[in-house]
């Protein structure tokens, strides 16, 4: 069983939901986003999704674009990345999720950059951009090297596509709670409990919804429909202002507030 599976286990068994808290990989530096990961980690995240900085981040909204842009200015690669995920592995046991665009995956070589990625103790992929129709190439890499690719399900997909998407998925499924880029949203009014219905009845994954959750209330209002939330944007913001300890405060109380329903 992976880690990624063998923590919801555990949350399941507790009767707990998940927080799934995102920060951009080698921002503001490889060592510091090493640091926020075990910080975050004991702040309550459950598992950390790590993003793969890129030049065209099209999934991404303007506070991720920005901590990107100037990861890689400051010459961050994925190479820098597997070997900051490596020295984290060697101090925690928490879950890591890569977000990658498939462009750098693919620059790497599908197996090359699989095989690297699990030993250094990345458990799951996630790949924004990459249609179900030209990903079984990865999918293949990726199951050779023991890591979960989590798909994303958007508000879009009918229930053919979803139960297509749900037959390949590893690790949890990726809701995805509003059409257009990450980001901070003051409401979401996608029919979410239709959604989440039709993921269910596909897949018995863990549920986990992301984008647009950039608060204690949005992420406590999502918890019924899901076994746990992403939380993204609202993280970064805070981390690009320099206020690390607030970071650590919002990962607390969104996961006090999923957990009390």
């Amino acid at each position: 069983m992976s880690r990624i599976r063998e923590r919801f286990k555990v949350l399941t068994g507790r009767g707990e939901k998940a927080l799934v808290a995102y920060i951009t990989g080698g921002y503001p530096s490889l060592e510091v986003a090493g640091q926020m990961v075990l910080g975050l980690a004991e702040c309550g995240a459950d598992i950390i999704e790590i993003g793969v900085p890129f030049s065209d981040p099209i999934a991404d909204g303007p506070v991720i674009q920005t901590a990107s842009y100037q990861a890689l200015q400051g010459g961050v690669t994925v190479a820098g990345i597997l070997e900051m995920v490596q020295r984290v592995r060697q101090q925690s046991s928490i879950p890591l999720v890569l977000m990658s665009y498939y462009n750098p995956i693919l620059q790497m070589g599908l197996q090359e950059f699989c095989y690297q990625a699990a030993r250094s103790g990345v458990d799951g992929l996630i790949v924004p951009e990459l249609p179900r129709e030209e990903s079984l190439p990865l999918l293949q890499a990726a199951e050779q090297a023991a890591i979960d690719v989590v798909p994303l399900v958007a508000p879009t997909s009918n229930r053919e596509r979803i139960a297509a998407i749900c037959a390949r998925a590893r690790g949890f499924v990726y809701c995805v709670s509003v059409t257009g880029i990450t980001g901070e949203r003051e409401e979401i009014n996608t029919d979410l409990a239709s959604l989440t219905d039709t993921i269910r009845k596909c897949t018995d994954l863990p549920l986990v919804i992301g984008f647009g959750v950039g608060n204690a209330n949005t992420a406590r209002n999502l918890a019924p429909l899901c076994d746990g939330v992403v939380v993204g944007s609202a993280l970064m913001r805070l981390i690009i202002g320099d206020s690390f300890d607030r970071a650590g405060e919002l990962v607390r109380e969104i996961k006090s507030a999923i957990n009390r329903q």
